[in-house]
């Protein structure tokens, strides 16, 4: 045997021996990550790649955004005609908002989105 056909013939062997790995084996799944939809309207195509790191895990969504949970929140009546706001206090809270509550209506807080609202009895 020639050395170039001895080679060959071995090369054929170790090769039908060894199990080969295909890197596009994900790709090729037909497992698709379920897609949710992020309250900023986030959402990916199905072939992005950024879609991998969700193969063997889930994408977790909180439905409990902060806009949802301030809105349950019920309004706060006040008799002054100027109120602040700090959101709580000390390191939970916000800078001191004051908040003019002459016109009628829900007045917001613009850091944490608290409402207020004048209790005008004449």
């Amino acid at each position: 045997m020639s050395r170039i056909h001895f080679l060959a013939h071995t090369t054929q062997k170790v090769l039908m021996k060894r199990p080969i790995v295909n890197s596009s084996v994900r790709c090729m799944s037909d497992w698709v990550p379920k897609e949710k939809e992020t309250h900023t309207g986030q959402k990916w195509e199905a072939d992005d790649y950024r879609m991998s790191r969700f193969i063997d895990r889930p994408k977790n969504v909180n439905p409990n955004i902060a806009m949802n949970l301030i809105a349950e929140v019920p309004p706060k009546a006040c008799k002054e005609r100027v109120v602040y706001c700090d959101g709580g206090s000390g390191p939970t809270g916000h800078p001191k908002v004051f908040i003019n509550l002459d016109k009628p209506g829900n007045h917001a807080c613009g850091y944490c989105g608290l409402r207020f609202f004048r209790d005008s009895h004449h």
